[in-house]
């Protein structure tokens, strides 16, 4: 983050998205998720630091590199809840769906893809929809969601950097959580991380500059802002 334009600055957003996504997740728990499946779980702590029943069963999937090097982290921590690793390349379909069946073996299964997604093709993200839909006991997918217009932004601002590590923004769908239905899945819950932010008091610089010219901006415009980015809930269609 260090060598980022601006990266120290722009950690407000990944501050509300974790504050806000412990929240849906332990939402989901309460509603009856028996198993909790986070897919490029990279350094997620949540299955010891969340107050999660004992009884919860929690598999952080990744890259074999990462799971190593998670485990030789966490090596005489003790989780919340059940925990379990599971070395993965989610592109390798094959692989992916033997995980999402046998992790669906104990369900109801929420699913999280947090920071996960932003890095897909369109293509990539339906494969990975179209997997998940086909075990009936996954029944709650969490992540987060941008849209074209912050994709925009954030390419004039990091793109050479992301570009140049091999890893550029790609995923923010024009018709935001519509982009899952032809593939089973519908908008549950949606909260704006602008919204969300100013309801934590973990808000971006400047954003008194940033309320007035939403305040000046048509009907429209501040809907778009609103939606630009955030956590969404979806559940089977």
């Amino acid at each position: 983050m260090r060598g980022m334009p601006r990266g120290k600055a722009m950690a407000w957003p990944m501050i509300v998205r974790t504050a806000v996504l412990d929240e849906m997740i332990l939402d989901a728990v309460r509603a009856g998720a028996k198993t909790v499946m986070n897919l490029a779980a990279g350094l997620d702590t949540r299955a010891w630091r969340l107050a999660l029943p004992a009884t919860l069963r929690w598999v952080d999937a990744d890259f074999p590199a990462m799971i190593d090097y998670r485990e030789s982290h966490l090596a005489g921590e003790k989780p919340a809840c059940r925990h379990e690793h599971a070395a993965i390349d989610l592109r390798d379909p094959d692989a992916r769906r033997a995980l999402f069946a046998r992790v669906a073996a104990e369900g109801p299964v929420l699913v999280v893809t947090e920071g996960l997604l932003i890095y897909l093709t369109p293509e990539q993200v339906g494969a990975l929809a179209r997997d998940l839909h086909e075990q009936p006991a996954i029944r709650w997918w969490l992540s987060d969601l941008a849209s074209p217009f912050l994709l925009q932004r954030m390419a004039r601002q990091w793109g050479k950097k992301l570009a140049a590590g091999g890893a550029p923004f790609i995923f923010g769908p024009a018709e935001g959580t519509k982009f899952f239905e032809a593939f089973g899945w519908r908008e549950a819950q949606y909260r704006s991380m602008w919204l969300e932010a100013k309801r934590l008091k973990r808000t971006m610089p400047m954003v008194w500059l940033w309320e007035l010219l939403g305040r000046l901006a048509p009907p429209e415009r501040r809907k778009l802002f609103v939606r630009m980015s955030g956590m969404i809930q979806l559940e089977r269609a």
